[in-house]
């Protein structure tokens, strides 16, 4: 099987994980709708423009699968049971705001793209499901998990920053807000929950210094691997940035533009401010 992450070992209390810029397909996709529609759910190019993490001591944890085939964002509760073939004996979502994703086509398995467009032209099979859920789901959790706790022990305290990139305008199912322009950057923290409120508003500080328009949880609060891998009460911080795919390349065409270059400094910069911050003593 092909490695399905790559992962960087750290020596700061700062963890990156880009779980969305994943571009190998498996094999075993068996997609029906044309693959350049399934690239445009990909956060491409994320890990490129943080790829000075390692140099930087900074832990970095990277799905090199693509988030249609399986979503690690998503708890493996949120199944779309209507896509299996049989019954499906794992749990299922209950509650409105994971029933909200699964209604739009984006569960831990995409049912639909971004634009509504179907993925399969068939049911998928129990197994298929759960196999995905351990070659991919368990493994990436596991190793943001691990980085975290060690950045955590070096340290009594941790950042755990998730990244993203998000398309100039949302698409008609990518929330429930469709065709809204989105600004530079979104920084979420689930309303508070998952980080210090202080470290977010610190990070979009220093972003709208550079010139950027930010804004906080909204569209983006952040999702599982937030939600999941913090506990600002014991000092372990995670906040999901996203940013404007249109500030880094070209959407239609996926290639790198001369954006790139500023943008990747200005990350970079961010990514030191975190490095020099310990969230216990902020005022």
């Amino acid at each position: 099987m092909k490695t399905l992450l790559r992962t960087g070992s750290g020596r700061t209390p700062l963890v990156l994980d880009s779980p969305h810029s994943g571009v190998d397909y498996p094999d075993d996709f068996g997609h029906a709708c044309d693959l350049a529609e399934l690239r445009r759910a990909e956060d491409t190019h994320v890990e490129k423009l943080y790829d000075f993490a390692a140099g930087l001591g900074v832990a970095w944890v990277e799905a090199l699968f693509p988030r249609s085939w399986l979503d690690v964002n998503r708890d493996t509760s949120e199944i779309d049971v209507d896509m299996i073939e049989g019954p499906w004996d794992g749990p299922v979502p209950s509650d409105d705001a994971l029933l909200a994703k699964v209604r739009l086509g984006k569960g831990l398995v995409w049912r639909l793209t971004d634009d509504g467009v179907p993925i399969y032209d068939r049911k998928l099979g129990a197994d298929e499901i759960r196999r995905r859920i351990a070659s991919g789901w368990t493994p990436y959790h596991d190793a943001v998990a691990k980085a975290v706790d060690e950045a955590h022990a070096r340290h009594g305290y941790s950042i755990h920053v998730n990244c993203h990139s998000m398309p100039s305008f949302a698409g008609t199912h990518a929330t429930g807000n469709p065709g809204v322009a989105h600004p530079d950057f979104v920084i979420g923290d689930r309303d508070g929950t998952t980080a210090d409120p202080r470290l977010s508003h610190l990070i979009g500080e220093h972003l709208r210094a550079l010139g950027y328009d930010v804004a906080y949880n909204d569209p983006y609060k952040g999702v599982e691997l937030v939600r999941r891998h913090s506990d600002p009460a014991r000092d372990r911080h995670s906040i999901q940035v996203e940013v404007n795919r249109k500030l880094y390349m070209d959407e239609n065409s996926f290639a790198l533009h001369a954006g790139a270059d500023k943008l990747k400094r200005d990350l970079r910069s961010l990514v030191e401010l975190l490095l020099r911050t310990d969230p216990r003593r902020l005022a």
